[in-house]
C-alpha cells in the first residue's frame, strides 16, 4: 500500500489579526473572498468566518491569498515571528519551487530543508537562502538548526587564531568577510583581557560570563552588514 505523505503542519494564523484587517478595510466576509478569487483561491465566505472563529486553519495557498485580499504582510497575520523556513518562505509569499529558483538549489534540497530544518548549503547558497527569504543573521541561524556548529565555531575563534575560523564561520553567517573578521578578532580580544569578562584568572582558566554568541551578535550588529542582524 502507498503511504500517504505527512500533512503539512499548518501555517502560524492569528485569528484576532485577520479580523482586525477586515474590520479596518470595512470589508464584508463576501468581500474578501471575492478579494481572494482574484488571487487564484476560490472558496465560500463561511471559510473567512471559519478562519476568524479560529475554528479552521488556512492552507499556504490560501494564506497568501488572504493576505492579499486583505492588503496586509503576510506576516502580520501570523501572530508570532516566523520560527522556521516555511514561515520565512511564507511570509515572503513563495512557493517550495518560487524558494528553490530564488536561492539556486534543486526543489528536492530545499523541501528536504523544509522537512527536516537542516539546511547543508555553501556560503553562496546560505547568503542566496537569507536574502532571498528575507531572514536575519541570528534567525537564519535559528532556523537551519546551526547554533551547534557557530557556538564550536567561536570558541575555536576565542581559544586559538580567529582568522582560521573565517571560512566555516562564513558558512554558517553570510556576512561581509571584513564584518566577520573585525567582530572576530574583537571576540578574541576581548576574551583575553581578564577584566572585560569580570575575571582576574588566566584565560585558559576563566569562563565568560557572556556567551561567545551572544557578544559575537552583538559586536557584528556595529559592524556594516547588508542582512540584518
Amino acid at each position: 500500500m502507498r503511504r500517504r505523505p505527512p500533512t503539512p503542519t499548518p501555517v502560524p494564523f492569528s485569528p484576532a489579526a485577520a479580523r482586525a484587517h477586515r474590520a479596518g478595510l470595512g470589508l464584508t466576509p463576501d468581500q474578501v473572498a471575492e478579494g481572494m478569487a482574484a488571487h487564484g483561491v476560490r472558496l465560500l465566505s463561511s471559510h473567512v468566518l471559519g478562519w476568524e472563529a479560529g475554528e479552521i486553519r488556512p492552507t499556504e495557498e490560501e494564506f497568501i491569498a488572504l493576505s492579499r485580499a486583505l492588503w496586509c504582510q503576510p506576516a502580520s497575520l501570523m501572530g508570532t515571528r516566523p520560527a522556521s523556513l516555511r514561515d520565512f518562505r511564507v511570509a515572503r509569499e513563495l512557493s517550495a519551487d518560487q524558494a528553490a529558483r530564488r536561492i539556486g538549489v534543486s526543489l528536492q534540497v530545499y523541501e528536504q530543508a523544509e522537512a527536516t530544518g537542516r539546511w547543508t548549503g555553501d556560503e553562496d547558497q546560505t547568503y542566496a537562502l537569507a536574502h532571498g527569504l528575507g531572514i536575519g543573521l541570528r534567525d537564519l541561524v535559528r532556523v537551519t538548526d546551526r547554533q551547534a556548529e557557530l557556538d564550536g565555531v567561536l570558541k575555536r575563534a576565542v581559544e586559538g587564531r580567529w582568522q582560521a575560523q573565517l571560512t566555516p564561520l562564513a558558512r554558517l553567517v553570510p556576512a561581509p568577510a571584513d564584518a566577520l573578521s573585525a567582530a572576530l578578532a574583537a571576540l578574541q580580544n576581548e576574551y583575553l583581557v581578564p577584566t572585560h569578562w569580570g575575571s582576574a584568572t588566566p584565560a585558559a582558566d576563566r569562563t565568560p560570563r557572556t556567551p561567545h554568541a551572544e557578544r559575537f551578535w552583538e559586536l557584528l550588529a556595529a559592524e556594516e552588514s547588508d542582512i540584518p542582524v
